[in-house]
């Protein structure tokens, strides 16, 4: 075994897959655990095989499942595809994430709702609907400088970025509820 890099993955997985429709598109990701628990494999099927998307996206996957067998932290791993903004983007069929800004982003909320707790995901901005609608308590999720309670009128808007302190000046002009601002 080599040091810093994870012992193959069990012959026999424990895992699960999701499958999401965002925008028209159907997506299927599944996440296959290692034997401790944590998280250990990607794979993510979307349109024909031999397609580009399809091989972006199980490029992706494979980049994710190098990463966790060389103990690069989930987190690290997903931030850059949070707040990703290409099509097919917007309302998803998954009650937690009722909107994205595209299947990466998708993939990066799914992976840390599933797998990360909420401390480091609330690091990251990602939150379930319901803790961006009633909040976890006393440190209540903020977007766009406001209280997430003030926004659950519009439940897209609530789900769909992370905070705006924690996103760069072209991911809030490019989508979510401060777009053009």
């Amino acid at each position: 075994m080599t040091p810093g890099v994870a012992p193959q993955m069990p012959r026999r997985r424990r895992g699960h897959t999701v499958a999401v429709t965002i925008g028209a598109e159907r997506f299927y990701l599944t996440a296959n655990q290692r034997h401790d628990g944590s998280l250990g494999e990607v794979f993510i099927h979307w349109g024909k095989h031999g397609t580009s998307s399809a091989g972006l996206v199980s490029t992706y996957a494979i980049a994710l499942s190098v990463g966790l067998r060389h103990r690069v932290p989930l987190a690290e791993l997903i931030r850059p595809g949070l707040g990703q903004d290409f099509t097919p983007n917007g309302p998803t069929d998954d009650p937690e994430i009722p909107r994205v800004c595209s299947a990466v982003d998708y993939i990066a909320r799914r992976l840390a709702i599933d797998w990360l707790p909420y401390r480091d995901r609330a690091v990251l901005g990602v939150y379930t609907l319901t803790e961006r609608t009633d909040g976890p308590g006393p440190a209540a999720p903020r977007l766009c400088g406001q209280p997430a309670e003030l926004l659950k009128v519009n439940i897209f808007a609530a789900t769909m970025r992370p905070p705006i302190e924690s996103v760069s000046s072209s991911q809030v002009s490019n989508c979510g509820p401060c777009k053009g601002r």
